[in-house]
């Protein structure tokens, strides 16, 4: 399927971030330990959000992020206090630029890992659903830039978790009326810049991996001779597909249907459940 990885705290360089952790986003494109597919090449993207720039930046690319000199570039000499990384394993739509993540829309970012079962049986309906206004703003053929679109819809701007929820409601509901039984499997993450909202969530079965990060401060104080942990500020935290280390105590499982909400005042973890249409 796919891996990403969602940053906030004090303003830090992006490609110590994505390149130098011993799993870091860049090794799960090519080898991922706990994803769906070991490699994960069909293209990658990154957003991040810039001091004086009023809506995030992105760039996306369908070169494997590990083959990618143009990220590297980019990112070298990169700040920023809030960004999603994304390398992609496509379900099945093309591999093309405006499949990739995250996607877009104002202030606001979106990644997704997972799928909609029985998607060209509910495309059509679940596209229809998107408010007109926001129709013109979709560019790629996914299921995830739908269920973004959705969101937004159902109003992802001024309550994150409760439109996802109920995106989820209405896709599970669709699902339903064309006999697919498993309708959706996902991790999602969105965020406004200002903080990380994200949920595990599968219609059946077990959910996609989805960890949190303790806050930095706390994992250097734990491994004090670890001088890579200084690239990241101390009230740093992520929200990632797979851990990015083996440091015990780094990395905390999400549980299956829950959901995480980071800020600069930390981490909130609550239950996460479908609201019916």
């Amino acid at each position: 399927m796919c891996r990403w990885l969602a940053y906030l705290g004090d303003p830090v360089n992006v490609g110590s971030v994505l390149y130098e952790p011993k799993n870091s986003i860049i090794h799960q494109s090519k080898e991922s330990h706990l994803g769906a597919t070991t490699l994960n090449g069909d293209g990658f993207g990154v957003g991040w959000f810039a001091d004086g720039v009023s809506e995030p930046l992105k760039y996306r690319s369908i070169q494997p992020a590990w083959n990618d000199a143009n990220l590297q570039e980019i990112t070298r000499n990169l700040e920023s206090r809030c960004f999603i990384a994304h390398v992609r394993a496509t379900t099945g739509t093309p591999v093309q630029q405006t499949n990739c993540h995250p996607f877009r829309y104002g202030n606001w970012l979106f990644a997704h890992n997972g799928l909609v079962r029985g998607w060209q049986k509910v495309r059509r309906e679940l596209t229809f659903a998107v408010d007109p206004s926001l129709y013109p703003h979709m560019q790629g053929s996914t299921d995830s830039e739908v269920l973004f679109h959705l969101a937004l819809t159902l109003g992802l701007e001024d309550n994150p978790l409760k439109a996802i929820e109920k995106m989820v409601g209405l896709v599970e509901s669709t699902c339903e009326k064309v006999d697919v039984k498993n309708g959706l499997q996902m991790t999602v993450c969105a965020t406004n810049g200002s903080a990380l909202y994200a949920a595990r969530y599968a219609t059946l079965d077990i959910a996609r991996t989805l960890f949190v990060t303790s806050d930095a401060k706390t994992v250097k104080d734990m491994y004090p001779e670890n001088a890579k942990l200084g690239i990241f500020p101390d009230n740093a935290h992520m929200i990632v597909s797979e851990p990015i280390s083996d440091l015990p105590g780094s990395h905390h499982e999400v549980a299956q249907n829950h959901a995480i909400v980071v800020t600069t005042d930390g981490v909130e973890e609550r239950d996460f459940a479908p609201a019916k249409p």
